[in-house]
Protein backbone atom coordinates (compact mmCIF):
# COMPACT_ATOMS: atom_id res chain seq x y z
CA UNK A 1 0.00 0.00 0.00
CA UNK A 2 1.36 3.38 -0.95
CA UNK A 3 0.60 6.54 0.87
CA UNK A 4 0.73 10.00 -0.50
CA UNK A 5 1.17 13.17 1.39
CA UNK A 6 -1.86 15.38 0.94
CA UNK A 7 -2.26 18.71 2.65
CA UNK A 8 -5.79 18.71 4.04
CA UNK A 9 -5.19 21.83 6.05
CA UNK A 10 -5.15 24.47 3.31
CA UNK A 11 -2.76 27.38 3.21
CA UNK A 12 -0.78 28.24 6.30
CA UNK A 13 -1.35 31.44 8.25
CA UNK A 14 1.96 32.71 6.89
CA UNK A 15 0.82 32.00 3.31
CA UNK A 16 -2.49 33.76 3.93
CA UNK A 17 -0.67 36.69 5.51
CA UNK A 18 1.64 37.00 2.48
CA UNK A 19 -1.26 36.70 0.03
CA UNK A 20 -3.29 39.10 2.15
CA UNK A 21 -0.64 41.79 2.22
CA UNK A 22 -0.11 41.41 -1.53
CA UNK A 23 -3.83 41.73 -2.33
CA UNK A 24 -4.39 44.47 0.22
CA UNK A 25 -1.52 46.51 -1.23
CA UNK A 26 -2.74 46.00 -4.82
CA UNK A 27 -6.28 47.11 -3.97
CA UNK A 28 -5.77 49.73 -1.26
CA UNK A 29 -2.21 50.94 -2.11
CA UNK A 30 1.13 50.58 -0.37
CA UNK A 31 0.70 53.94 1.36
CA UNK A 32 -2.71 52.94 2.79
CA UNK A 33 -1.43 49.62 4.15
CA UNK A 34 1.77 51.18 5.50
CA UNK A 35 -0.28 53.84 7.34
CA UNK A 36 -2.68 51.24 8.77
CA UNK A 37 0.10 48.96 9.94
CA UNK A 38 2.19 51.86 11.23
CA UNK A 39 -0.68 53.21 13.34
CA UNK A 40 -1.30 49.75 14.76
CA UNK A 41 2.29 48.77 15.48
CA UNK A 42 2.86 48.01 19.15
CA UNK A 43 -0.81 48.49 20.08
CA UNK A 44 -3.72 46.17 20.75
CA UNK A 45 -4.96 47.12 17.28
CA UNK A 46 -1.99 45.37 15.64
CA UNK A 47 -3.41 41.87 16.19
CA UNK A 48 -6.68 42.65 14.39
CA UNK A 49 -4.76 44.14 11.46
CA UNK A 50 -3.02 40.78 10.97
CA UNK A 51 -6.23 38.79 11.42
CA UNK A 52 -8.04 40.94 8.82
CA UNK A 53 -5.06 40.73 6.46
CA UNK A 54 -4.94 36.93 6.68
CA UNK A 55 -8.64 36.13 6.75
CA UNK A 56 -10.26 38.86 4.67
CA UNK A 57 -7.50 39.90 2.26
CA UNK A 58 -5.60 36.59 2.12
CA UNK A 59 -8.53 34.20 2.05
CA UNK A 60 -11.82 35.86 1.10
CA UNK A 61 -10.52 38.38 -1.46
CA UNK A 62 -8.62 35.57 -3.23
CA UNK A 63 -11.44 33.07 -3.49
CA UNK A 64 -12.55 32.08 -7.00
CA UNK A 65 -15.99 33.04 -8.24
CA UNK A 66 -15.88 36.82 -8.03
CA UNK A 67 -13.39 39.25 -9.45
CA UNK A 68 -11.94 42.14 -7.51
CA UNK A 69 -14.22 44.65 -9.24
CA UNK A 70 -17.31 42.73 -8.08
CA UNK A 71 -15.88 42.32 -4.60
CA UNK A 72 -15.27 46.07 -4.41
CA UNK A 73 -18.84 46.85 -5.43
CA UNK A 74 -20.24 44.43 -2.84
CA UNK A 75 -17.92 45.78 -0.16
CA UNK A 76 -19.02 49.35 -0.81
CA UNK A 77 -22.68 48.33 -0.48
CA UNK A 78 -22.03 46.46 2.76
CA UNK A 79 -20.04 49.33 4.23
CA UNK A 80 -22.91 51.70 3.42
CA UNK A 81 -25.27 49.34 5.27
CA UNK A 82 -22.93 49.19 8.26
CA UNK A 83 -22.33 52.96 8.21
CA UNK A 84 -18.64 52.12 8.31
CA UNK A 85 -17.57 55.37 6.66
CA UNK A 86 -13.93 55.22 7.79
CA UNK A 87 -13.61 51.88 5.98
CA UNK A 88 -15.76 53.10 3.09
CA UNK A 89 -13.31 55.87 2.18
CA UNK A 90 -10.49 53.39 1.62
CA UNK A 91 -12.74 51.03 -0.32
CA UNK A 92 -13.94 53.82 -2.62
CA UNK A 93 -10.31 54.31 -3.61
CA UNK A 94 -9.86 50.54 -3.84
CA UNK A 95 -12.97 50.26 -6.00
CA UNK A 96 -11.56 52.83 -8.41
CA UNK A 97 -8.31 50.83 -8.50
CA UNK A 98 -10.34 47.70 -9.27
CA UNK A 99 -12.10 49.32 -12.23
CA UNK A 100 -15.25 50.83 -10.79
CA UNK A 101 -16.18 54.24 -12.11
CA UNK A 102 -17.27 57.19 -10.01
CA UNK A 103 -20.73 56.86 -11.52
CA UNK A 104 -20.93 53.18 -10.52
CA UNK A 105 -19.85 53.97 -6.96
CA UNK A 106 -22.42 56.75 -6.77
CA UNK A 107 -25.12 54.43 -8.13
CA UNK A 108 -24.14 51.77 -5.58
CA UNK A 109 -24.73 54.26 -2.78
CA UNK A 110 -28.04 55.37 -4.32
CA UNK A 111 -29.08 51.72 -4.71
CA UNK A 112 -28.13 51.04 -1.08
CA UNK A 113 -30.43 53.88 0.01
CA UNK A 114 -33.42 51.74 -0.93
CA UNK A 115 -32.27 48.92 1.32
CA UNK A 116 -30.30 50.71 4.04
CA UNK A 117 -32.23 53.96 4.29
CA UNK A 118 -31.56 57.54 3.36
CA UNK A 119 -29.52 58.43 6.48
CA UNK A 120 -26.99 55.67 5.79
CA UNK A 121 -26.77 56.59 2.10
CA UNK A 122 -26.46 60.32 2.78
CA UNK A 123 -23.68 59.69 5.28
CA UNK A 124 -21.94 57.35 2.83
CA UNK A 125 -22.28 59.80 -0.06
CA UNK A 126 -20.61 62.49 2.05
CA UNK A 127 -17.64 60.15 2.50
CA UNK A 128 -17.61 59.21 -1.20
CA UNK A 129 -17.68 62.87 -2.24
CA UNK A 130 -14.82 63.67 0.15
CA UNK A 131 -12.73 60.93 -1.51
CA UNK A 132 -13.60 62.23 -4.99
CA UNK A 133 -12.72 65.80 -3.93
CA UNK A 134 -9.40 64.65 -2.45
CA UNK A 135 -8.55 62.75 -5.63
CA UNK A 136 -9.45 65.79 -7.75
CA UNK A 137 -7.14 67.90 -5.59
CA UNK A 138 -4.32 65.38 -6.04
CA UNK A 139 -4.61 65.43 -9.83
Amino acid sequence: MTTTSVNHHGPSAADLRDQGFSTRREVMSDAFVDRAMGRAEGTAWEAIQYVVTENVWGNIWNRPGLGRRDRSLLTIGMLVALRANAELAGHVRGGLTNGLTRDEITEAVIHASGYCGAPAALSAMKTVQEVFDTLDGEG
